[in-house]
């Protein structure tokens, strides 16, 4: 997907696809928040304020005019609208001229009944709210039951209230205003010609992979970061006599697995890869701007995996790495530079109390992005290295040490063919 820098005099206009009703607000407000957090709950809120009186279509307006009135910059902004496509919320559109203008199409939230009963969001409510405020939500959107075993059911079909009549031509409408909803989407899905493979052919039918039962394992897979051979066995399990997965019963089996191999913790969503806005523009191939790309595309749990060989990092190691993106909330790209720069002068081991003393002070610096993260690594090294020995052994040992960009200072020229062939060969040994 392309990455446009958006600048404040960039138009947009919004354009209402639903019908956002009250309990819409209520939904978006107790359900919604507790997952993509407030700045993007008020984007949306004020989105749907630059509607016009019909709430169907706003006027033309600029960027700083979100700015002004959100007292936000356009990078918050713009973090605050991609949480809103991702999770169905907006649909984002744009036309380049010399002035983009961009179209935002708001879409109704899914139901609190969708939202409990959802693969996903589900759990991310849970874990960010704790079982306690959980209960309390499910208490306040649970309906009350009536035990009507004594009543008789007396209601009116709708032809016995009501007459037919002679048919009349008309056309049939069908650009009226509805509630209107956007799925969730999980673009990198499960392989499942690899994974039906696997199920024995006598317990399956052409049924028992419906596009509704595939769209519930790809977020399955997502949530709890399962493998195919994980997903295998517990496809199995849930498939009942006639041949068709059991939903609930495929959710249950994946979420105690999932608890079963990390102690009874549940997952959270967090930023996969370095978010787009923080990226370094594409052009630059000095070897430099080759390992920043790298750090760049790779989520830390596939750096940390291509640092074990293709192994499965330990937990301890997984943990402490989604400490650093959940609690200190730093980038991903920021957490891989943490992750190379530790294991090369920790002896390949990801200390605990090292790492978090790195983590703390690129956090106390505003470190977001990978370059930067690079550079402060980088002079940090040099002060450690004037208060080491100087003897040529120290000195040996130190250099080899370094992490790949220390080796060298930053290189703003184009890279020979035989950097070129060498960032190549790192971009490998990380993919």
């Amino acid at each position: 997907m392309k990455n446009l820098t958006i600048l404040p005099a960039d138009t947009y206009t919004v354009i209402n696809k639903t019908i956002i009703t009250n309990e819409d607000h209520k939904i978006i407000s107790m359900l919604y928040q507790p997952i993509i957090g407030y700045t993007a709950t008020s984007l949306y809120e004020t989105l749907k304020d630059d509607l016009d009186k019909q709430e169907i279509m706003s006027d033309e307006l600029n960027h700083h005019h979100l700015m002004s009135t959100m007292q936000l910059n356009l990078q918050e902004i713009v973090i605050a609208r991609e949480k809103l496509e991702a999770i169905g919320l907006l649909k984002t559109y744009v036309k380049e001229e010399n002035i983009n203008n961009y179209v935002y199409e708001l879409f109704s939230p899914l139901s609190a009944s969708e939202i409990f009963n959802h693969p996903i969001l589900n759990i991310v409510l849970y874990s960010n709210l704790g079982k306690q405020e959980y209960d309390k939500l499910i208490n306040y959107f649970k309906v009350p039951k009536i035990n009507l075993k004594n009543y008789t059911d007396v209601t009116k079909s709708f032809e016995e209230v009501f007459s037919s009549v002679e048919k009349t031509s008309m056309d049939i409408i069908s650009d009226i205003t509805k509630k209107n909803s956007n799925n969730i989407e999980i673009s990198k899905g499960i392989d499942f010609d690899e994974l039906i493979s696997t199920v024995p052919e006598n317990l399956i039918n052409n049924k028992t992979f419906s596009d509704n039962i595939k769209r519930l394992i790809n977020n399955l897979s997502f949530a709890y970061n399962l493998k195919t051979y994980e997903l295998s066995g517990l496809v199995i399990d849930s498939i009942n006599e006639k041949g068709e997965i059991d939903e609930v019963k495929l959710r249950k089996s994946a979420r105690n697995f999932y608890q079963f191999e990390r102690e009874g913790s549940l997952p959270t969503l967090i930023y996969k890869k370095q978010p787009n806005y923080l990226k370094k523009p594409i052009g630059d191939n000095s070897k430099w701007a080759k390992m920043v790309y790298a750090f760049e595309s790779l989520t830390p749990y596939e750096f940390l995996k291509a640092k074990y060989k293709g192994a499965e990092p330990t937990d301890r190691d997984k943990k402490l790495i989604e400490s650093l993106l959940n609690d200190q909330q730093l980038s991903a790209g920021v957490v891989n530079v943490i992750i190379a720069y530790t294991l090369k002068t920790n002896n390949e081991r990801l200390t605990k109390a090292y790492v978090e003393t790195i983590a703390g002070q690129l956090k106390r610096l505003n470190v977001e992005t990978v370059e930067e993260a690079m550079q402060v690594t980088e002079k940090e090294h040099k002060k450690l290295r004037k208060l080491t020995t100087k003897s040529t052994q120290t000195k040996k040992k130190t250099t080899e040490n370094l992490p790949t960009w220390f080796k060298e200072e930053p290189n703003k020229e184009a890279a020979s063919t035989e950097e070129i062939e060498e960032m190549e060969d790192i971009l490998k040994e990380l993919v």
